[in-house]
């Protein structure tokens, strides 16, 4: 079985599901999803990567988002729905939340679970890409294992953050 760990921002959608679970064809994929909480340092690189996207109104909003102990049950709430959306879809799946030192808990789940490798799966990150400080980029040099970037779609607005 070939085992991916799986790292989440926010709840994956439909599309996100079919698109993790059918990289590797036919053959069984188990996923181990690391979802991190939302933190205030990151508030500034979210709001100047709104504005890149033109997405001034989202931009303003970043104040409003919960963060630190606040986005703790939203994280388990879209990690609970992400789990079972991936054993919904005939893959195995289990997964928590990651608090603290990301790329730490990173290559120690990696190393534990003999992963194969690691698909990071985030909105755009222009910022953070531009200065290799994205959760891919510096995944690269933590892991002994490929490290795949992919771009999560879109929840449609009348989706909740966890009942997708």
């Amino acid at each position: 079985m070939f085992t991916s760990v799986l790292m989440i921002e926010k709840p994956l959608t439909p599309a996100d599901v079919e698109f993790v679970t059918t990289l590797h064809g036919d053959d069984p994929v188990s996923f181990v999803v690391l979802m991190q909480p939302r933190g205030s340092k990151d508030r500034l690189l979210r709001a100047i990567d709104d504005i890149a996207l033109g997405e001034l109104e989202q931009a303003t909003q970043e104040g409003d988002e919960p963060e630190g102990r606040e986005a703790l049950e939203p994280a388990e709430q879209a990690l609970t729905h992400s789990v079972a959306a991936l054993q919904g879809a005939g893959s195995q799946a289990r997964g928590h939340v990651v608090q603290r030192r990301p790329l730490e808990v990173l290559r120690g789940v990696v190393e534990e679970t003999q992963a194969d490798e690691v698909i990071v799966l985030t909105a755009p990150h222009f910022v953070e890409e531009l200065f290799h400080r994205d959760w891919a980029s510096r995944a690269r040099h933590k892991v002994g294992v490929p490290v795949l970037k992919l771009f999560s779609h879109a929840v449609d607005e009348d989706q909740t953050t966890a009942g997708g």
